[in-house]
């Protein structure tokens, strides 16, 4: 006769993770996913717009909130910096109603209640997003509440395009093909360490750019994130490149930390090495400091793509999580 524990370690070497996600059957609707893919891209063009704003120092051209020079909808002229914030502005707001109109579609379609809360849990995030920047223009760029109103956005967008994948076809209607992890670390811990040193890169960046921090830790920290990243998408592609949903991702995170790596070396010689001096941001500066906040948010995006897809395909062994005296069957 088996005992608990022989029951317990048959169950995880036969069953995936991925049985509490299935549990619940859902329909793929077309039109509900492509909203959400607008959405997710949306708001990378929100964040080029913010890039945009704090590149060209234009955070005040745009002196009050939440009117703008005194209306609640004229637009003013798109001279200097007001281009850039009130764009910005505008670019945020069809933001916040794509995500109304995403959480209405999605709580009257959707059967998996997980995905109704986070829906939720992203108008919030949106909402708090648009608070922090009024906020930024009424007590004149406080770095704190500047960096923080950069994080949020791009915590927005890891939301937005985790939706747009848990409403998309392939997971939905996909049987998904699991393979259990019995190294340590897992790739699964690996995929959340790269998250937090992001979110940790992510932090000082905007701290820098937002003239709360000095550039060192910012450069000194890119070496963490540069090893860590790389540490996990060569384990994800040597060991778990037959699986399609883990591979992909994995080879474009790996793509994008070089890509990131060459345009923050770009934009530290634009701005800290030969724009000291300059009297007000030049093309080079803006361009290079834009497509490095740009291609972060990619990188954080897919980083955390990669997480739910090595959290579905690649579980950890449950054998892993039970005490040592408990994975023993002579001791039951």
């Amino acid at each position: 006769m088996l005992s608990p524990c022989d029951l317990l370690s048959s169950f995880s070497c036969t069953e995936p993770r991925d049985t509490t996600l299935k549990a619940i059957a859902t329909t793929y609707h077309r039109g509900h996913h492509r909203l959400a893919v607008i959405l997710a891209c949306w708001t990378f063009l929100l964040i080029l717009a913010g890039a945009l704003v704090t590149s060209n120092d234009a955070g005040l051209s745009v002196p009050d909130w939440p009117t703008s020079f005194g209306s609640w909808y004229k637009i003013p002229k798109l001279v200097g910096g007001v281009k850039f914030e009130h764009t910005h502005r505008m670019i945020a707001q069809g933001a916040g109603v794509l995500t109304i109109l995403l959480v209405i579609w999605t709580w009257r379609v959707e059967k998996r209640r997980w995905l109704r809360v986070l829906t939720l849990a992203a108008l919030g995030t949106v909402i708090a997003q648009g608070i922090l920047g009024g906020i930024t223009v009424l007590f004149y760029l406080p770095p704190a509440v500047s960096s923080a109103h950069a994080a949020l956005a791009q915590t927005f967008f890891c939301m937005a395009a985790a939706i747009a994948l848990f409403t998309g076809k392939k997971w939905v209607e996909e049987q998904p093909q699991a393979e259990f992890d019995q190294r340590r670390p897992s790739l699964f811990t690996l995929t959340l360490l790269s998250i937090f040193v992001l979110y940790v890169q992510l932090i000082l960046g905007a701290m820098f750019r937002h003239h709360g921090l000095s550039w060192w830790p910012h450069v000194v920290h890119a070496v963490v994130v540069s090893f860590v990243l790389a540490w996990t998408a060569v384990r994800a592609l040597s060991v778990y490149s037959q699986i399609e949903a883990v591979r992909r991702p994995a080879i474009v995170m790996l793509s994008l930390v070089i890509a990131q790596l060459c345009l923050g070396f770009t934009a530290f010689l634009t701005r800290v090495a030969w724009g000291r001096d300059a009297v007000q941001p030049e093309l080079p500066m803006v361009v290079a400091t834009v497509a490095h906040v740009a291609v972060g948010a990619l990188l954080l995006a897919t980083t955390v793509i990669l997480a739910i897809q090595v959290w579905r395909h690649v579980p950890v062994a449950f054998e892993e999580r039970l005490p040592q005296a408990e994975q023993d069957p002579s001791a039951a």
